[in-house]
């Protein structure tokens, strides 16, 4: 018989994302007491949320995508999923994370921090130290390779420099793993900022 799902429940886009959640709150020390679903890609998930809604005794859901190039996109196609409801959902995304108390409560957060362009590497890039040796090591690296040699579109260079810098590290690692022995700073005010609101989605 499967697990009943967890009253509150966080939805991503892919496991990156959850492992990068797990390790912030572990290191906030935050109770996970929640359910993180991950559905592979923006589209799945949008598709899931009225669903996961509607699942009997669902208290809190929260709501985590990437802004991509035009971050009020992929809120609107939110928005449109969240209208039929009977909660004021409002018409732009706010600066710390967007949470719209009902029954249930639902928050939504766009990486990296609800305003910018870019996606979860663009979040993980502001939780490197700033006096970090490396990191400019390995943006010119990344900026070296001519451009008809490159791999990655020029929307992805700054997820090919967090993933140089992180196998630069003395002993790489994921992100989530990164940020869990102390590569990556939890403390930092954009770590702070998504937990303030995941606190506020989630209780």
């Amino acid at each position: 018989m499967p697990d009943e799902p967890l009253p509150r429940a966080l939805l991503v886009e892919g496991p990156d994302d959850k492992h990068v959640v797990l390790h912030l709150c572990k290191k906030h020390k935050y109770s996970t007491a929640f359910e993180i679903i991950v559905k592979n890609g923006f589209e799945p998930l949008k598709a899931a949320i009225r669903p996961e809604l509607k699942v009997p005794g669902r208290t809190a859901l929260g709501i985590l995508v990437d802004a991509n190039s035009h971050p009020d996109r992929p809120w609107q196609q939110i928005r449109h999923q969240l209208e039929p409801l009977p909660i004021d959902v409002p018409r732009q995304m706010q600066p710390n994370g967007t949470v719209i108390q009902g029954s249930p409560t639902v928050g939504v957060w766009l990486m990296p921090d609800n305003a910018s362009p870019g996606q979860l590497e663009d979040f993980v890039r502001t939780l490197i130290p700033a006096c970090d040796p490396v990191w400019p090591r390995a943006k010119r690296y990344i900026n070296g390779i001519p451009a008809t040699e490159r791999k990655f579109s020029p929307a992805k260079t700054q997820r090919a420099m967090v993933y140089a810098w992180l196998a630069a590290c003395e002993e790489p690692h994921l992100m989530g793993a990164a940020i869990n022995i102390g590569d990556l700073d939890a403390e930092a005010r954009t770590a702070s900022q998504f937990l303030d609101w995941l606190r506020r989605t989630l209780g």
